[in-house]
């Protein structure tokens, strides 16, 4: 398993009518931590795509419990448990500075050749990066 968290701030701009950070703006906060996550292990999404792979979405979750607030700190964890193949999964946690469980959600990509627009496996060099944080019995 490998695991990150990224903070985000709410910005006054993502609230609604109510005050509330509107629930739209959570997959943007995923994104941004999931990109974080692939950064600080070594492999940013660029790379990937300037290696001929695309990470499209191809499903997503959002289980909402709390709201957040304009200039909330929100600290988004997320946590990969299944080592990847062709679709890797992303679970995710988001935090105020209260320590209150906000929301939790799911996200699952699928790697795709840019060249044939086919699903496919990793690349190589991802995949030793991954392998790292695995057991082999992870999968």
């Amino acid at each position: 398993m490998f695991t990150g968290e990224t903070k985000i701030r709410v910005r006054y701009g993502e609230t609604d009518k109510m005050g509330y950070c509107y629930y739209g703006n959570y997959p943007l906060y995923y994104e941004q931590a999931r990109s974080d996550v692939f950064r600080n292990y070594g492999c940013s999404y660029r790379k990937l795509e300037e290696n001929g792979y695309m990470m499209p979405v191809i499903s997503m979750n959002i289980n909402y419990k709390k709201p957040s607030f304009y200039d909330d700190l929100l600290t988004i964890k997320v946590f990969v448990r299944k080592k990847p193949g062709i679709k890797m999964s992303f679970d995710y946690e988001t935090w105020n500075e209260k320590g209150e469980l906000l929301n939790t959600g799911n996200t699952v990509l699928c790697f795709v050749n840019k060249n044939n627009n086919k699903p496919c496996m990793p690349p190589d060099f991802f995949q030793e990066i991954i392998n790292k944080h695995f057991k082999e019995d992870d999968n």
